[in-house]
C-alpha cells in the first residue's frame, strides 16, 4: 500500500511538471508565457521612490549623477552652501534615519487609494539597498542608517492586507560601481558586476520576499546577454516560488524595452492614447518633476487630483495599467501632499472603481464627437462605461460610439440612478443628466455613466 501511495504520488508530481511549461532561456521563450490575470484586473497600483537620495531631496533622485558625474550647477551650489567641504554621497546614508516610517501606516494610505498593488524602490542607480544585502555591503539600509530591513516590513505590511500585492523594483546597474564601471570599459565582454552583485540580489529579493511584481530597471546600457536576463527570467517562470503569479516589465537590456518581458512600460509617463496589442503599464509621478521626494518642490508641480483621475481614466481605456509614484521622506513619512492626492484617488474609485477594475478595453476608447469621454467595458457583464471628464453645462450629454436599442438599453450614473436618454442620428444616443447641486454629485472629478444593453 505505501508503494503504492509513493508511486501515485511520483506520478501526480511527473504530470504537474509534464503539464507547467517550461520556458527557455530565449526570449522567443519567455516571452511566449502569458501574463498572469490578476494584473490586467488590477488596474491601479503604487510606486514608492525610497532611497538615499531622499535625504538631499533636492533636484531629482538623480542627485548623485547630477551632482558627482554632470556636475550641474544647481546641484554644485546646493552642496557648496548646505555641506562641508569633503562632504560625500555616502555620507548621506546615516542620516537616511526613517525613525517615523510606518509599513502599517503606508499600508492603511495605500489601501485608502484603491491601488492593488504596489512597488518599492529596493535599490535604486545609486546602488543602497532597502534590505540586507549581502552583496552590498555597508551599503545597504541595516548596515547603516536606519539598520532596520525596510523591504520586510512594507512586505509584512502589504500580506497582512490582502488586498494589496507586493511589488519590487530593482536596478540592474549602478552609477559608480567599479564593477560596473570595469565592465563597462570593457563594453561589456566581461561580466564582474552582473555575477557578483545583480544577479545575486534578484534570486535573494525573489526567494525572501516573493513578491507578485518584479519591476527591473536601469540597464546601463548593456544588453540583456551581459546581465543573463533571460536565464533569470527563466528561472523566475520555472522554477521560483512565484513562478505562477509573479510579472515582470520590458526593462532586461539594452533595446529589450517595448519589445520583450512581461508587460510593457515603453517609457517613462507612458500614454499612448489609443490601444496597444500588448499589455503596458503608465508609470508616472505625482510630483512632476521628480520620482523622489524634493523639499523645494512648489505646489504647481504636483498634478491636481483632476489630472490624475483623467490619467488613470485614459490608461485603463486604452488598456494599460497606471503606476503612480510617491516619493517618502528621508525619515520615512508620507508626505501629506501624496496622502491627499492617494486618497482622492480612493474616494473616486469607491463611486467609480466598477468601470476600472476588472475592465477590457471597449471598441472605441474614447468619443469621436463629445470631447473627454472615455470608455471601458465587462463584456461578462454586457456592460459599457463611459466616463465623463467634464460634467456638460447644458444638462446632457452625446455618445456616438454605443449602438442602442429603445426599450433595452439602459443607461445608470454611478453613485446616482438610473438616467433618461434618447437616440440620436446617425447613431448613438443624448443621456439626459440630473440637476444636481453640488453635495448630490456622486463624485466630484469625473462621472461614469454605466450602458447596458448596448453594443
Amino acid at each position: 500500500m505505501a508503494a503504492f501511495t509513493v508511486a501515485s504520488l511520483l506520478l501526480s508530481m511527473l504530470l504537474i511538471s509534464t503539464c507547467r511549461a517550461k520556458y527557455e532561456p530565449t526570449w522567443e521563450s519567455i516571452d511566449s508565457r502569458e501574463l498572469p490575470e490578476w494584473f490586467d484586473q488590477a488596474k491601479f497600483g503604487i510606486f514608492i521612490h525610497w532611497g538615499v537620495f531622499s535625504v538631499p531631496s533636492f533636484g531629482s533622485e538623480w542627485f548623485w549623477w547630477y551632482w558627482q558625474k554632470q556636475k550641474l550647477q544647481p546641484y554644485v551650489d546646493f552642496m557648496q552652501r548646505n555641506y562641508p567641504p569633503g562632504f560625500k554621497y555616502q555620507d548621506f546614508a546615516a542620516q537616511f534615519t526613517a525613525e517615523f516610517f510606518d509599513a502599517k501606516e503606508w499600508t492603511d494610505i495605500f489601501a485608502s487609494s484603491g491601488a492593488k498593488y504596489i512597488v518599492l524602490t529596493t535599490k535604486h542607480h545609486e546602488g543602497f539597498t532597502l534590505w540586507g544585502s549581502k552583496n552590498s555591503w555597508n551599503w545597504n539600509a541595516v548596515d547603516v542608517g536606519p539598520r532596520r530591513d525596510l523591504v520586510d516590513e512594507v512586505a509584512s505590511a502589504l500580506r497582512a492586507n490582502s488586498d494589496l500585492r507586493l511589488g519590487l523594483y530593482h536596478s540592474l546597474f549602478e552609477w559608480f560601481n567599479p564593477l560596473f564601471e570595469q565592465d563597462a570599459a570593457n563594453v561589456f565582454t566581461t561580466n564582474f558586476f552582473p555575477t557578483s552583485k545583480t544577479l545575486p540580489e534578484l534570486y535573494d529579493l525573489i526567494v525572501k520576499y516573493k513578491p507578485d511584481v518584479l519591476w527591473s530597471d536601469g540597464d546601463g546600457d548593456a544588453p540583456d546577454t551581459y546581465w543573463n536576463s533571460t536565464g533569470f527570467l527563466a528561472w523566475l517562470y520555472n522554477d521560483s516560488p512565484v513562478r505562477d503569479t509573479v510579472v515582470t516589465n520590458d526593462r532586461w537590456g539594452y533595446g529589450s524595452i517595448c519589445n520583450h518581458g512581461g508587460y510593457y512600460t515603453c517609457a517613462d509617463r507612458y500614454q499612448p492614447g489609443h490601444l496597444l496589442k500588448h499589455k503596458w503599464e503608465n508609470c508616472m509621478t505625482i510630483d512632476t518633476k521628480s520620482w523622489g521626494y524634493r523639499r523645494n518642490a512648489p505646489l504647481s508641480d504636483y498634478l491636481t487630483i483632476e489630472q490624475l483621475v483623467a490619467t488613470l481614466v485614459e490608461t485603463v481605456s486604452c488598456g494599460g495599467n497606471l503606476l503612480m509614484n510617491i516619493g517618502p521622506t528621508h525619515d520615512g513619512r508620507i508626505a501629506p501632499i501624496f496622502e491627499e492626492r492617494l486618497r482622492q484617488v480612493g474616494q473616486w474609485l469607491n463611486v467609480n472603481g466598477e468601470a476600472i477594475y476588472n475592465t477590457s478595453a471597449w471598441r472605441a476608447q474614447n468619443d469621436s464627437v463629445t470631447p473627454n469621454v472615455w470608455y471601458t467595458s465587462k463584456p461578462q457583464k454586457k456592460a459599457i462605461f463611459a466616463i465623463l471628464l467634464e460634467w456638460p453645462d447644458n444638462g446632457s450629454v452625446i455618445l456616438r460610439e454605443p449602438a442602442v436599442t429603445q426599450g433595452q438599453t439602459q443607461v445608470e450614473l454611478l453613485g446616482h440612478g438610473s438616467l433618461q436618454w434618447e437616440p440620436v442620428k446617425p447613431s448613438g444616443l443624448r443621456v439626459l443628466l440630473p440637476q444636481l447641486s453640488f453635495s448630490k454629485m456622486p463624485c466630484q472629478w469625473a462621472w461614469t455613466l454605466r450602458l447596458t444593453g448596448a453594443t
